[in-house]
């Protein structure tokens, strides 16, 4: 089944139609807004609609890339676990750390030399892998770059937008695994057919939740 093919419970549905109530998301454009949607559903929170850095052209590039096949990377597994309908790499358990070298920073390093350039990478924990991901010649169809955390955070996504590469950022600390699969989910889940269409209705976009978490509330 494709992945925007699923059934979507009643209680996500409620969600978003109390999301767009309190924050009109209609002036976003299509990947965009399912982008910035989704995260604040992940997170409860309303400051990522000004928060969240998006270009909707590399979310089209993007979008077509991933549902091409190009493989997913995540810096942990807990990104990789929310992440659903899709096989990731994560080569965390294999890492290891060393003089000047984190075990995250290590772990991209490796997923590099499995996966090679054109990826797309999903960093949600680790500012030093998303560090360690900008000297490396990944050549990137996406980077959701959304560490999370006081020390690196900020200055590591400061650094991907001025890198120029395709990415999803925030400017502030927060961050975290549940909102960076989010972001990625928003592109699995929206269909190839919708990209171009104009902007997303309230029934298109709301999709099964991330990690299937909320189906049992």
């Amino acid at each position: 089944m494709n992945p925007w093919e699923r059934a979507v419970h009643p209680i996500e549905q409620e969600s978003y139609r109390r999301l767009r109530a309190r924050l009109d998301t209609s002036r976003f454009p299509p990947l965009t807004r399912a982008v910035v949607e989704r995260v604040i559903h992940s997170a409860a929170d309303l400051g990522y609609a000004t928060d969240l850095v998006c270009d909707e052209t590399s979310l089209v590039t993007a979008h077509a890339a991933l549902h091409a096949g190009t493989p997913v990377v995540t810096d942990v597994e807990m990104v990789a676990a929310g992440i659903t309908r899709r096989e990731t790499v994560c080569r965390l358990r294999e890492a290891g750390s060393g003089p000047g070298l984190t075990r995250s920073a290590h772990a991209i390093r490796l997923a590099y030399e499995e996966v090679g350039p054109g990826a797309i990478w999903v960093i949600g924990n680790a500012p030093t892998a998303l560090e360690e991901l900008l000297v490396l010649d990944a050549a990137p169809a996406l980077v959701i770059g959304l560490p999370v955390g006081f020390v690196g955070a900020t200055e590591s996504k400061a650094a991907l937008r001025e890198s120029g590469l395709p990415a999803v950022s925030n400017v502030s600390e927060k961050g975290g695994s549940a909102v960076a699969s989010a972001a990625l989910n928003a592109l699995l889940y929206h269909p190839p057919s919708a990209v171009g269409a104009g902007n997303v209705s309230a029934t298109n976009d709301v999709s099964a939740p991330d990690a299937e978490k909320k189906e049992n509330q």
